[in-house]
């Protein structure tokens, strides 16, 4: 009898919710969904077939129950009594009350809002609006943040801002949730213990002395991607103090082929910018471009233009045509879901897919007994689609663009590079700028030496800011063991570790001292956009809590710990801006949220790519199942997995809520006996049952609910990243399985197994 797992659809909150069954509630389908007669239904048909589920193209009656209950006239509400729902809702109006109890948690250095006499120019009931930035990934996000008497309530886009041009996506929308989530850290603590930050600094200012002995040889700080130039700067000044420490960086949900790829295409490392409005022919090659990654939400609103229909009922030949786009992925994405045209391959093969497009539109010089590369066969079953992209694009040179997926490896994007170059694209459709990043470098190589130099005993002081390796680092690497204490040898392998992060999480229960991070909303700061624009954060409130914000903590083990950020960033301003009236300057810069001007100007890149120069491709049996990791929509890595706002939120293709579930195709499905059965509640409260699979991979297991997609890639199995977290907080603890567990750094985004998920019986 197969083991089934109740698994969460849009509406239902509470991953162990038990619905009442012997009450008659609800209604279970006998059986599971047939798919061979939804095939011969789909053959029976003529023309474009539009449906929302598989439910209801098989014509399945508790699909219509569903629509019909879905909003019932003059009928109550069919609320459940889901402890979890009520508890989310208690969380959310506690969140608010908290806010109000510790606006004025501690005195801050400038005056933001705060205030005891109403100030001139406010009144009560009317809201306020101040531009700011969140950082993001390589990217920050413009925004203007909504005020009430001192609160930040509401985040939009800001329209002058070249990454949000007056929009937002989900991530920047549910931040405001972060900024009052009752389970963020309040101070800073050791060992568990509460103290003080005066005393942190002390302790820094000791550690520091001790460091300028040996030149701070056994010194580490590990961040994030940063893009901000006065965190940057705080770095590198450490790095000049100490001569021999090192920075080192993991973004676990970024890869790391665009950088490679920049690099293998230029002979170094640069950035990237597309010219969206100005394509009329696009190739994703496993981009979610529209979706995800810097830039998206600049890039959506630029290609959601050139779909205006009004504009083309009108006879005028100066206005550009509508534009088209391709795209190949092994799994439905925004972008995908969008394309006039999408091919769906295996991630592994969209690489084959890409070397055999070069062939086709430019000319590759390619050394005696590698003539294979210059024109190689295609995957199977794509020729005629290959055919019809390359003439498309080549009938559109300097008006089309070829866009590769940030989580496939550098030969990818190297490719693409090349073929924009032959077609004309640079310059016209896109171009290149120095890079975003304060720090460009391969990631995953860059944590690897930091767990080689901890094995090594290198590491005497570990400073990790706002990320989380002991949760996201590749399961090979076992960052734990890495910082907690070894019972065996009875010691620690690194002497003295420092936590910076918002949450009591995986990594601040191993460090030594924990010091709360501020919130964006809290703090002063810049940030640089895709494009290069420097944004100024500026705070909405005084931080709820005894919170300090990442520059802080690193400018504590400097010989100036008593700067703020707010004197930090003024006197940066002022360094590179010495010419112009600061003050006015100063004050236009706060009111736009940016610095006029300031993105990065183009640059001439040479093309050193040749086919020579290619890594060779990685091939897979057709027999054998591809594992892909990617980073969930909802919560991303995990790092959002306790705003319940996002929980609760459904992600994009499959309608999930609250949970993660190996993604699999109906084929796949078939092949591998599984199935989800549908148990309609009407409304909000539809309920899965899926089939539960074990998945073996790299010397570790885990156990996921699978869901079948249409359209997705055949013998793919899709991982998403971000659930399973142990301490995430009240609401994001325990949701879904971790999909970190069975990733490693030989297979960081695709894995294959030569016979698959083995399925899991009881």
């Amino acid at each position: 009898m197969d083991d089934m797992r109740e698994h969460e659809k849009h509406g239902h909150v509470g991953g162990e919710h038990v619905h009442d069954e012997a009450a008659g509630d609800t209604e279970l389908r006998e059986g599971p969904l047939d798919l061979a007669a939804v095939r011969a239904k789909l053959q029976s048909k003529t023309g474009k077939q539009y449906w929302r589920t598989l439910e209801e193209l098989v014509g399945d009656p508790q699909f219509e129950e569903l629509l019909h209950r879905e909003f019932p006239r003059q009928a109550p509400s069919e609320w459940d009594d889901a402890v979890d729902r009520r508890d989310f809702l208690k969380l959310m109006a506690a969140s608010l009350a908290f806010a109000g109890l510790s606006g004025c948690g501690r005195t801050p250095e400038q005056y933001v809002v705060p205030y005891v006499k109403q100030p001139d120019g406010m009144t009560l009931g009317k809201p306020q609006f101040y531009a700011t930035a969140m950082p993001f990934g390589a990217d920050a996000i413009g925004l203007l943040v909504e005020s009430h008497e001192g609160r930040p309530t509401k985040i939009e886009g800001n329209p002058d801002h070249p990454s949000s041009l007056g929009a937002t996506n989900v991530f920047a929308q549910a931040s405001i949730l972060n900024l009052y989530d009752p389970d963020r850290t309040q101070t800073v603590t050791k060992f568990g213990e509460i103290q003080t930050w005066s005393l942190f600094v002390e302790s820094a200012q000791a550690l520091a002395a001790e460091m300028k002995a040996d030149n701070g040889a056994g010194f580490r700080i590990l961040t994030g991607i940063v893009t901000s130039p006065t965190l940057a700067a705080q770095i590198q000044s450490l790095l000049t103090l100490f001569p021999k420490a090192k920075w080192h960086q993991w973004e676990p949900a970024v890869g790391d082929g665009a950088r490679d790829g920049a690099k293998l295409a230029f002979g170094s490392y640069v950035n990237t910018v597309y010219r969206v409005e100005k394509a009329e022919v696009i190739l994703s090659l496993d981009s979610d471009f529209l979706g995800s990654g810097p830039g998206h939400i600049r890039y959506a609103r630029e290609f959601s233009r050139r779909r205006n229909l009004d504009q083309f009922f009108e006879e005028d030949r100066s206005r550009p045509e509508m534009n088209r786009l391709y795209v190949v992925e092994p799994t439905p994405s925004v972008t995908g879901a969008t394309a006039d045209h999408r091919l769906p391959l295996r991630a592994s093969d969209v690489e084959l897919f890409a070397r055999a497009l070069a062939g086709k539109v430019i000319d590759v010089t390619v050394r005696p007994g590698q003539s294979a590369l210059a024109n190689p066969a295609p995957p199977a079953g794509s020729e005629k689609w290959l055919e019809a992209v390359a003439k498309d694009l080549l009938r559109h040179q300097g008006r089309c663009l070829v866009v590769a997926g940030e989580h496939q490896p550098a030969a990818v994007h190297a490719l693409a590079h090349a073929i924009n170059a032959a077609l004309g694209n640079v310059g016209k459709t896109l171009y290149y700028t120095e890079p975003v990043e304060a720090h460009p470098e391969n990631n995953l190589e860059s944590l690897r030496e930091l767990c080689s130099d901890i094995y090594d005993g290198k590491v005497e002081t570990l400073l990790i800011l706002g990320v989380n390796p002991v949760y996201t680092a590749p399961h090979d690497f076992d960052f734990a063991s890495k910082i907690k204490f070894d019972e065996k040898k009875n010691r620690k392998p690194v002497k003295n570790t420092i936590y910076v992060g918002s949450h009591f999480d995986e990594t601040a229960e191993l460090c030594d001292w924990h010091v709360a991070e501020s919130h964006y909303l809290e703090t002063w700061g810049d940030a640089r956009a895709f494009d290069g624009t420097l944004s100024v954060i500026q705070p909405l409130i005084a931080p709820l809590y005894h919170t300090h914000s990442a520059r802080e903590v690193l400018a504590a083990f400097s010989d100036k710990p008593g700067l703020s950020d707010y004197d930090a960033l003024r006197d940066r301003l002022k360094a590179v801006n010495p010419s112009v009236d600061f003050d006015k300057f100063w004050r236009k810069t706060l009111n736009d949220g940016l610095v006029a001007g300031s993105a990065f100007a183009p640059i001439s890149a040479t093309l050193k790519f040749s086919a020579a120069s290619l890594p060779a491709a990685k091939t897979t049996s057709p027999t054998d199942i591809e594992f892909i990791f990617r980073p969930d929509p909802c919560v991303y890595d995990g790092r959002f997995a306790n705003n319940g706002w996002l929980q609760e939120l459904p992600k994009p293709v499959t309608k999930l809520t609250w949970d993660n579930a190996a993604l699999v195709s109906p084929k796949t499905a078939e092949n591998l006996k599984v199935a989800h059965n549908v148990a309609w509640r009407g409304g909000e409260h539809g309920k899965i049952y899926s089939n539960v699979i074990d998945i073996a991979l790299s010397n570790s297991k885990v156990t996921a609910a699978a869901w079948i997609v249409p359209g997705q890639a055949d013998d793919t199995v899709v991982l998403p990243l971000g659930y399973g977290r142990k301490r995430a907080g009240y609401t994001g603890t325990n949701k879904g399985f971790n999909a970190y567990a069975v990733r490693i750094t030989g297979a960081l985004w695709a894995d294959v197994a030569p016979s698959g998920p083995n399925r899991h019986t009881g």
